[in-house]
């Protein structure tokens, strides 16, 4: 179904909109200025509001979420002093290596954008470590004047111009943010194109960097250091294997670099409070994990890219 904002078509600027379980969510193809830097890009409003709980999973991502209508009740990081955000609604998440628990009362609008770790480095222009398992309000990481965007944005229910008004602020933000090290984007290319198998030290040798160099040039404009990315690159190859269904956890361990069973056993439980099997059982949206009969796991379908 192609459409503009909710039942009007849109020519040239259409979106397409399509149910998916308890949203309603909204694409377009990505500006082509914005594509080195995006993973995904889409809106999405809940087609019944009801409250929800669940678990957010480590993506290897960044994220920014512009809320357009009811924010959340909280963003909990498990295992983080101090990593309750009490009510928020348009936020910056950097990457993470720990779950969060969000609940939400019921009513969400919402565009979610998620970003590789460079393109979120140039984008949010700051060091990516201060983003590092947090959830923060958007005017702490984009200034007041992302307050003016989301206000433009709630006000038109036209989703054509409503990703045209973000992506016009992400373009701009591209003229002045800073550029990610060439020694950083090799050592994360290499990094991430391992699935998290290859030594540090072998990337350290191959960019050209003594390890406690790269550890701090890398973990600055990642966000992670390059152990704790290589963890949670390992576990989303992981739960990718387990998405198809046809290999053993035997099987999952050897080729993700687990020791062994245990071990990936204790890597799910310490990065996203589950275990392998739970997280095949449990009702699950592009890494959003159910956490009560209430909870929906369909309205958190843009909170983790597999």
């Amino acid at each position: 179904m192609v459409l503009g904002a909710r039942g009007d078509t849109a020519g040239a600027e259409a979106v397409e909109i399509a149910r998916l379980g308890g949203l309603w969510r909204v694409t377009r193809p990505w500006h082509p200025g914005l594509r080195p830097y995006l993973r995904s890009y889409a809106g999405y409003w809940e087609a019944v509001a009801t409250p929800y709980e669940a678990r957010l999973v480590p993506t290897g991502r960044a994220t920014l979420l512009i809320s357009l209508a009811e924010p959340f009740s909280q963003v909990r990081r498990l295992g983080v002093r101090g990593g309750g955000s009490g009510s928020i609604g348009s936020l910056v998440v950097g990457l993470e290596d720990r779950p969060a628990i969000c609940t939400h009362p019921g009513g969400q609008e919402a565009i979610r954008v998620e970003f590789t770790p460079l393109g979120a480095y140039r984008l949010f222009g700051m060091p990516m470590g201060e983003l590092t398992n947090l959830a923060v309000e958007i005017r702490d990481v984009l200034g007041a004047e992302a307050g003016v965007l989301v206000e433009r944005m709630a006000a038109t229910p036209d989703w054509a111009a409503r990703f045209d008004l973000l992506d016009a602020a992400l373009l701009a933000r591209l003229d002045y943010g800073p550029r990610p090290t060439p020694e950083v984007g090799q050592a994360w290319q290499l990094l991430s194109g391992s699935a998290g198998v290859i030594p540090i030290a072998r990337i350290a040798a191959e960019v050209g960097w003594s390890q406690g160099y790269l550890i701090r040039r890398f973990t600055q404009q990642i966000g992670l250091t390059p152990k704790a990315s290589a963890r949670v690159l390992r576990f989303r190859h992981a739960v990718a294997l387990l998405g198809r269904g046809t290999t053993s956890l035997t099987e999952i361990s050897t080729a993700c670099g687990f020791y062994d069973q245990a071990h990936l056993n204790r890597e799910f439980r310490a990065i996203a409070g589950t275990t392998p099997g739970q997280m095949v059982a449990s009702r699950r949206v592009e890494g959003a994990v159910a956490l009560s009969g209430s909870a929906n796991s369909s309205k958190t379908a843009t909170a983790a890219g597999r």
